[in-house]
């Protein structure tokens, strides 16, 4: 956080940035439910680009606007507040391994009686628990981060359908973009 503190950019421009990826961010999570499950390919890239657009938002408003970040997680009961930073860092640790060292199939269980039958939403499809990852080409501090990400994925994700996740994160993004100053003076300039 500190080192983001003193990296502050252009706000104008981050304002831009984070309104757009609010905004591809909300598209992907609606995109859930009108994915049918019969589709596993594109449902499981979906859930991919939600994983993105969700960990892109949070970065930019941790890096840009940390005390608007802040102050709308303080709202929170320490119990929500907990789950809401739980669900982003089991997020991130989604995001750090696709790809790499697993596809998102490894992270979301399809429901069986859903594969048969058109229409069904993916938003009920379940993140599975996942073994600890090896991690010992890290650093300590490397390896510390991944397994606090590891954990929170395992408290906060797995078990949990991708709809209540996703919306769980978006809702908390929305409104500590909101909350940042340059983003709402930015977007009242663009309605007037």
């Amino acid at each position: 956080m500190a080192w983001n503190r003193e990296q502050l950019g252009d706000p104008a421009g981050s304002a831009s940035a984070l309104s757009w990826s609010i905004s591809a961010m909300t598209d992907t999570i609606d995109r859930l439910s009108s994915v049918s499950a019969r589709h596993q390919p594109r449902a499981f890239a979906v859930i991919g680009e939600a994983v993105w657009w969700v960990t892109i938002v949070d970065a930019t408003l941790v890096r840009y606007h940390p005390e608007a970040y802040d102050k709308v997680l303080a709202r929170r009961t320490p119990a929500r507040r907990e789950l809401i930073e739980g669900t982003l860092a089991g997020l991130r640790f989604v995001r750090n391994r696709m790809g790499y060292d697993a596809d998102q199939v490894d992270f979301v269980r399809p429901l069986a009686a859903d594969l048969g039958r058109a229409g069904d939403e993916i938003t009920a499809w379940r993140w599975k628990s996942v073994p600890e990852p090896a991690l010992d080409s890290l650093s300590p501090r490397g390896r510390a981060w991944e397994v606090t990400r590891y954990r929170a994925y395992e408290e906060s994700l797995a078990g949990h359908t991708v709809g209540e996740v996703f919306t769980r994160a978006a809702e908390f993004l929305n409104l500590a973009a909101a909350a940042a100053p340059s983003v709402t003076a930015s977007s009242a300039r663009a309605r007037q």
